[in-house]
């Protein structure tokens, strides 16, 4: 995975609540279980129409925005555990995605795969919401060893657990976590023999 420290960029606001995993990324697209290709379905259904021609009202179709900030109504990633869900959303583009809710197994899926999921008040996200998409060129800073979000509209604390928070600076998965601490696992091993 790519460390990540911090980030500055524009936000792309998606001001909708209760955003499923089959809405991130529908079920016809699970056949593969390679991350490749994912980002190029992410809200499928919502960026075109059914005919295949783009939905310009949705807003990843809208030029005004862009960026690697995702920020998101409430209750984001609920329904199914699908990992792909964060799959499709990294594999987009996306580093950071900012709501007032995650569902635990979305939040979980998102941090193992280097996605960060930043919870935030209602009220300060609906205050974000609202500039961002008055002002769709402002940017906001991602701040993860202080865990803070840095906004036009006020900065902000995050919580992220512990752990994870080390393997995201690092660029470290679970399994290069345990690499990285190879000496000691092999000292501990050999002193108890």
């Amino acid at each position: 995975m790519e460390k990540f420290i911090t980030l500055t960029s524009s936000v792309i606001p998606l001001p909708i609540e209760n955003i499923d995993t089959d809405q991130i990324i529908p079920a016809r697209f699970l056949k593969a279980t390679d991350k490749a290709g994912f980002g190029d379905q992410v809200f499928r259904d919502w960026r075109y129409q059914k005919d295949g021609s783009i939905n310009t009202d949705f807003v990843l179709n809208d030029h005004r925005y862009s960026g690697s900030i995702l920020l998101a109504g409430n209750n984001f990633g609920c329904g199914s555990s699908r990992e792909h869900a964060a799959w499709a959303l990294a594999g987009y583009g996306f580093k950071v995605v900012i709501s007032s809710f995650f569902a635990d197994i979305f939040k979980g899926n998102a941090l193992n795969n280097g996605l960060l999921p930043i919870q935030l008040s209602k009220v300060f996200c609906d205050a974000l919401m609202e500039h961002v998409q008055q002002n769709p060129n402002s940017t906001i800073t991602i701040d993860l060893e202080n865990q803070l979000v840095k906004t036009p509209v006020g900065d902000q604390s995050f919580e992220i657990n512990s752990y994870k928070k080390t393997c995201l600076l690092n660029g470290y998965d679970d399994i290069d976590f345990l690499l990285s601490k190879m000496d000691k696992i092999v000292a501990f091993e050999t002193s108890n023999l």
